[in-house]
């Protein structure tokens, strides 16, 4: 049996047993933490702004790939990105917002190729992008009821990485993202070397955080109601019990979605240390 099967199962098994909050099945707090995502963009649309603007550190080669297959045909295509020149590069999961795999998130991809990686920006709704706040709450409802897939997805965007030769990876992705970059260092904790958490939904309990080895780096607002300071602390203070390498940043005064590559609430100030801690971070840990 190939290291990728034994890999999967054992990812459907954590996802299955150790993390109820991405169950195939709606539930209340499910839904409320989707209702809350719907409140803290009130307004907002995915437009783009400085960070998604902000062109790479040095030329890169970017092209859409098909990285995953499923065994009913669809194919799922991403963007993926490096640096000009010969690799192979440590490798980033790029996981988009809740709007979608749009423009915004692929040129967040080409900015990670600028810092020496290659960058898959991964898409987890299978082509659909949404325009407005109604569209992405609709997407991300869609989504919660299928984590299987979504798991496999990204279990597949790993191996197209690793086939291509990075030999350490690592996961970043926001809002909507932020919530299964934390999913994806738990589902595959011998693949993933690090892990880049904005603002995404969190997970609290200690047997489903004992699975991660990868150390991580948090990103949160101090105003985000959607995901609460009381929880960012209480997930600080587990994965410290734990012994897990952590790094947790609340930005006092920001908000939800403040480093966003898409979207009317970026906060200059903040995002660009975030940015800044993240590059560092995963530097040290991929390099």
């Amino acid at each position: 049996m190939s290291s990728n099967v034994l890999r999967r199962r054992g990812a459907r098994l954590i996802l299955s047993l150790l993390l109820p909050w991405l169950a195939a099945a709606p539930s209340v707090a499910q839904d409320s933490h989707l209702d809350r995502m719907d409140e803290q963009h009130a307004g907002d649309h995915p437009v783009a702004n400085p960070a998604s603007e902000a062109p790479p550190t040095r030329p890169v080669v970017a092209e859409e790939v098909v990285y995953a297959r499923f065994g009913d045909g669809t194919e799922v295509r991403g963007l993926a990105a490096h640096p000009e020149g010969e690799g192979p590069w440590p490798g980033v999961v790029v996981i988009h917002e809740w709007w979608g795999l749009n423009d915004n998130v692929r040129a967040m991809a080409r900015r990670f190729a600028g810092e020496g990686y290659l960058a898959l920006a991964v898409d987890l709704y299978e082509g659909e992008v949404a325009d407005d706040r109604d569209g992405a709450s609709k997407l991300a409802r869609a989504a919660r009821d299928r984590p299987s897939r979504i798991e496999e997805n990204l279990g597949q965007a790993i191996d197209w990485l690793e086939g291509r030769g990075a030999g350490k990876i690592g996961a970043v992705g926001w809002c909507f993202g932020g919530g299964w970059s934390l999913a994806t260092a738990l589902a595959y904790p011998e693949a993933i070397d690090a892990t880049v958490i904005y603002y995404g939904r969190l997970v609290t309990d200690p047997e489903a955080l004992a699975a991660i080895s990868a150390p991580v780096l948090g990103i949160f607002g101090e105003l985000d109601n959607g995901i609460p300071v009381g929880t960012v602390r209480e997930f600080e203070a587990v994965l410290a019990d734990l012994g897990k390498e952590a790094s947790i940043h609340i930005y006092p005064g920001a908000d939800h979605a403040f480093a966003n590559p898409s979207g009317s609430r970026y906060q200059p100030e903040a995002a660009e240390d975030a940015w800044n801690r993240t590059t560092e971070f995963l530097g040290r840990h991929l390099r």
